[in-house]
């Protein structure tokens, strides 16, 4: 029953079917007809998961972000970062990967950042001759940032399988983050170098841009202020961000209108329900995880093996790859964390590595074919065929290899913070 249940999810996957039904019908018959285990357990299961206190947050970051956009915080920011670099070789295309670590701060969602700074950028980045494909892959690896600087949407998952605190997360992702960040740069410089710059910015345009900017950059301080200073949880952080994005959105810049706002109540109600859709099915196997003690064989096996830690972590970069390739990361995250974090702690390591580690690599998979769903919002954007863009995801592709790598070998980067703030 069990292969036949294994058999069956592979099939559904490989016909595309949605991915919560893959878990929710392959794992409640592995349960119901090979555990004989009532409905009601994986509906307690599931309801319990949902109903986790964390997960509040992940909505209310989504509609912060997108409230952000419309109501012109994202614009305002973008514009800052481009009168500061925009003048330099490749500028254009370093001030979108800045704009995307700008908004990263103060959002969660990986396909909010490519809409919200690619909506901006990209058009403009075409216009003064840069690659469309190199544009629509540079959009969609950028974006990984919102999973690592905080706060992320990715953190909170993370927390909320492994009962981390969201607090020591968010502070694990910062200095990796900004590590990719730099990276990211790097790649501009190293592909559009010979793409000259705009007109440089005036010290007083750059002034006026720093000053209209400053009610969105100063998002990050309200809510990771709140949360390393004990006066707000993340859930109530994400609830001061809403609120703060629709009073810039309505007070402050002013564009944010009623019928902008009921848009993204509905943008935020879509996606919101896509990932609990996830969520909520994806704890059938979690169910059936723990019934058949799975992950205590895993650990056996693996330790039976006398594998040293470097092996784990590179099995595990090999795994999250793969999986990557033709599942998005929220599954993944679902899919493989529960397994890897016993076997984390089993080593005796840390399990703030394994977040950064894991999203280095299971992030790869936003831009490799055929999932790839980060290319295929950011081709999106600019109504431009996704498939052009497939040439420039090697160069990306390693350059993500070497930074997971990196992370492996540097752990200190994912635990220094965290252990500095606690």
């Amino acid at each position: 029953m069990y292969l036949f249940a294994f058999i069956l999810s592979l099939l559904l996957l490989c016909i595309s079917v949605p991915i919560f039904l893959v878990f929710g019908i392959g794992s409640s018959i592995a349960a119901i007809a090979g555990l004989n285990l009532p409905w009601s357990v994986l509906i307690q299961v599931s309801f319990g998961a949902l109903t986790k206190h964390v997960l509040i947050a992940v909505p209310l970051f989504i509609f912060a972000g997108t409230a952000m956009l419309r109501g012109g915080a994202a614009t305002r920011l973008v514009h800052f970062a481009t009168t500061l670099v925009g003048h330099w070789p490749g500028g254009l295309g370093i001030a979108m990967v800045i704009s995307m670590g700008f908004f990263a701060a103060f959002c969660g969602s990986i396909l909010a950042a490519i809409t919200a700074v690619g909506t901006i950028m990209m058009p403009k980045m075409i216009e003064e001759g840069y690659p469309k494909p190199f544009v629509v892959t540079l959009a969609a690896s950028a974006a990984l940032l919102e999973a690592l600087i905080p706060p992320s949407n990715a953190a909170i998952l993370f927390s909320a399988l492994t009962n981390v605190p969201v607090s020591q997360t968010f502070a694990a992702g910062m200095i990796p983050g900004i590590i990719l960040l730099f990276l990211m740069i790097g790649v501009v410089l190293f592909k559009c170098s010979d793409i000259k710059g705009s007109k440089k910015a005036t010290g007083y345009e750059r002034i006026i841009a720093g000053k209209n900017a400053i009610p969105a950059l100063i998002t990050p301080g309200i809510i990771l202020g709140g949360i390393y200073a004990g006066l707000l949880t993340p859930s109530e952080s994400a609830a001061i961000a809403g609120l703060w994005a629709l009073i810039m959105g309505f007070i402050v810049y002013r564009e944010l209108t009623l019928d902008g706002l009921l848009k993204c109540l509905k943008e935020t109600a879509a996606i919101t329900a896509v990932i609990f859709a996830i969520i909520a099915t994806a704890t059938f196997l979690s169910v059936v995880l723990t019934y058949t003690q799975l992950p205590q064989k895993i650990i056996i096996y693996f330790t039976s093996l006398g594998a040293g830690i470097y092996f784990f972590w590179f099995a595990l970069a090999l795994i999250c790859l793969i999986l990557g390739t033709f599942i998005e990361i929220v599954p993944v995250f679902y899919l493989t964390v529960p397994i890897f974090a016993a076997i984390v702690v089993s080593l005796n390591q840390n399990l703030l590595h394994l977040y950064v580690v894991f999203v280095a690599f299971a992030g790869i998979g936003m831009i490799t074919p055929p999932v790839c769903v980060g290319i295929y919002t950011a081709a999106g954007v600019i109504k431009e065929d996704p498939s052009r863009a497939f040439k420039e995801v090697p160069l990306f592709v390693g350059v993500g290899v070497f930074y997971g790598i990196l992370m492996i070998f540097l752990p200190i980067t994912a635990t220094w913070l965290p252990n500095l703030l606690r």
